[in-house]
C-alpha cells in the first residue's frame, strides 16, 4: 500500500513479538525504520530482512540511550514521522508476595520507559508525526497476579491521553495513542514460570496458549495481527485519531 513512503519510523522492542512485526509491515509499507531495542542482535536481524533499515541499541530505563536512538535517527534520516513503542514486561507473582525491586522492574520498564520515549519523540518531531504505544487489556481488566503489569498498562492510558490532549491544545501536529491487545503469542510469555509449568504440562507452547484460551482469555492474536491496528494508527487514515485507546482484545474486556 505505501502508506508510509519517504518516512522514518522509529519502532522500540524491535527485536522480536509485536515490535518485530510493526517494522517489518512498516518496511513493507515504504518507511525507512530504525529498529531499537536492549536485545541488540534481535534489532539487528529484524533491520537485516528489511531494505534500508538501521538497528540500534537502547534501553528504555535510561534517558540517555533514548537521547541517542533519536538523536541517531535524526542525524541519519531527520526527523521522525513515526514512533512506536512496543517495549513491556511482566510479572506474575501474587501482589502480596510481590517484591518493592520485582515492582519497580516492571513499572520502569512499561511506564518511565514509555513516558521517556514519548518526551523525546516529541522533541524529534519538529515537523509532526504520529506516536503508537502498545497497552493492554490488562491496563483496563486486571488479573490476579499481575498487579505491577496492569498498574503499569493503566498508566500508560492517562500519559497517551496527556500527552495527546498537550499536543492539541499547543497546535502541535502530532497524534499520540494507544493499541490493547488481549493476549498475543510473544516471548514475553516464556519469562513468566506459570507459563513455564503450562508449556511442561501440555507439551508445547500452542497447546499452552490453547489451554489460557479455554480457561477463559479468548483467542491468542498473531504479533502480525496487532501490528495492522498499529500502522493503521501511524498512517494517515488515521489522520483525525488521538488519545485514543483501539481494543484489540476480541471482546475480553466487555
Amino acid at each position: 500500500m505505501n502508506q508510509q513512503d519517504g518516512r522514518v519510523a522509529l519502532v522500540a522492542g524491535a527485536a522480536s513479538g509485536i515490535g518485530a512485526a510493526v517494522a517489518r509491515r512498516l518496511g513493507a509499507e515504504g518507511a525507512r525504520v530504525f529498529c531499537a531495542d536492549l536485545d541488540f542482535a534481535g534489532a539487528r536481524a529484524t533491520a537485516a530482512g528489511l531494505a534500508g533499515a538501521t538497528a540500534l541499541p537502547l534501553d528504555v530505563r535510561l534517558e540517555e540511550s533514548w537521547r541517542a536512538a533519536f538523536d541517531a535517527v535524526l542525524s541519519a534520516a531527520g526527523p521522525p514521522h513515526v514512533f512506536v513503542n512496543s517495549v513491556g514486561i511482566s510479572a506474575a507473582s501474587p501482589l502480596a508476595d510481590t517484591t518493592l525491586e520485582e515492582w519497580r522492574r516492571v513499572l520502569s520498564v512499561n511506564l518511565d520507559g514509555a513516558f521517556l520515549g514519548t518526551k523525546h519523540a516529541l522533541r524529534a518531531m519538529a515537523a509532526g508525526g504520529a506516536i503508537v504505544h502498545v497497552g493492554s487489556a490488562s491496563g483496563l481488566r486486571p488479573a490476579a497476579g499481575a498487579a505491577a503489569y496492569a498498574t503499569s498498562k493503566a498508566g500508560l492510558r492517562m500519559l497517551v491521553r496527556a500527552a495527546a490532549k498537550e499536543c492539541r491544545e499547543a497546535g502541535r501536529n502530532v497524534r499520540v495513542n494507544l493499541v490493547s491487545p488481549a493476549g498475543v503469542k510473544t516471548p514475553m510469555w516464556r519469562a513468566m514460570p506459570f507459563f513455564q509449568e503450562l508449556v511442561r504440562t501440555t507439551g508445547s507452547e500452542d497447546a499452552a496458549y490453547a489451554a489460557l484460551s479455554a480457561s477463559g482469555g479468548g483467542p491468542f492474536a498473531e504479533p502480525d495481527e496487532i501490528a495492522r491496528v498499529i500502522c493503521f494508527l501511524a498512517s494517515d487514515a488515521a489522520a483525525h485519531v488521538t488519545g485514543a485507546d483501539v481494543p484489540a482484545d476480541d471482546g475480553f474486556v466487555l
